[in-house]
């Protein structure tokens, strides 16, 4: 191989590596949607040259950078041009990634003071339990999906945010006021909460889920949370014990059976242990009765 040719090989490598760490970079970028002749722009750089509305860093970041060349040359521009997208993106990401930063700054100050998620710290009501297993009403749970809250902390940095003058009603405004003002009881009818406990329970959650029309794929999800209640239990029941001892904190005999009923298929239940065969002489003479 050739001076000329190992030099060219070395320059290859370095120009893919430049934009693998970029194209990386940018994948979380708030501007990997925006046109690439309007970062150029901004860049004081001349225009980008190939024109239309899909021309965004998004259109190839999940490209290497042989690939983005070829399609640049598919474009009628030279393959030169894929360096100069790796420059575009650099820095341009050196003006984002500071306002990205102060917008992490300014997210974690909010969550700091946030005393809805300090009143959960107290309860010991983990910030990430899915806000799918809360006792709400349909309409609130869709309401939930579309602003995309998934859990109780979020649900909680949603509501601190919450312009003051927007009213909202229902559930949302009682567990709201619930995790505002610590009420245990308005807690324990959303939430699978224990009146004088901290935490949350398998029992309570079950319970609260028996009431859902989905009640079945809600059990799932619940099974799957309190996966340590779930092998307690297991261990409890394989040395004797009885699954209805664990139900009847809810005090409600009705409730305790469709709460059982509901959690029995998602526990591994001891086997019975097999009569032993007669054997022998005894064995023949008693076989098939």
């Amino acid at each position: 191989m050739s001076t000329q040719s190992a030099t060219a090989q070395t320059l290859s490598l370095t120009a893919a590596k430049a934009w693998d760490e970029v194209r990386a970079a940018f994948a979380t970028s708030i501007m990997v949607d925006t046109s690439l002749n309007s970062l150029a722009q901004n860049l004081d750089g001349p225009e980008w040259p190939i024109k239309g509305k899909d021309e965004t860093p998004a259109k190839y970041i999940d490209l290497n950078f042989e690939e983005v060349a070829e399609l640049i040359q598919l474009k009628g521009q030279k393959p030169e041009l894929a360096e100069r997208l790796t420059g575009i993106l650099k820095e341009t990401l050196a003006f984002d990634s500071p306002y990205g930063e102060m917008i992490e700054q300014a997210q974690a100050a909010s969550e700091k003071d946030n005393q809805l998620l300090r009143n959960l710290t107290k309860l010991n009501i983990p910030e990430n339990f899915p806000i799918e297993l809360a006792s709400l009403e349909p309409g609130t749970l869709e309401f939930c999906k579309l602003e995309k809250l998934s859990t109780l902390g979020e649900f909680a940095v949603f509501a601190q945010s919450m312009a003051q003058a927007v009213i909202v009603g229902g559930d949302f405004r009682k567990l709201l006021n619930a995790l505002s003002h610590v009420d245990e009881g308005a807690l324990a009818e959303a939430l699978p909460f224990r009146r004088g406990q901290k935490g949350l329970h398998l029992a309570e959650a079950i319970a609260l889920v028996a009431r859902s029309p989905d009640a079945a794929a809600r059990t799932e999800l619940a099974t799957t949370w309190f996966h340590q209640d779930i092998a307690m239990i297991e261990k409890e029941l394989a040395a004797g014990g009885a699954l209805d001892r664990y139900f009847v904190v809810l005090g409600n005999p009705e409730l305790e059976k469709r709460a059982m009923a509901l959690l029995r298929p998602h526990l591994r239940l001891p086997c019975k242990p097999e009569e032993k065969k007669k054997s022998g002489l005894f064995g023949w003479l008693f076989k098939g009765k």
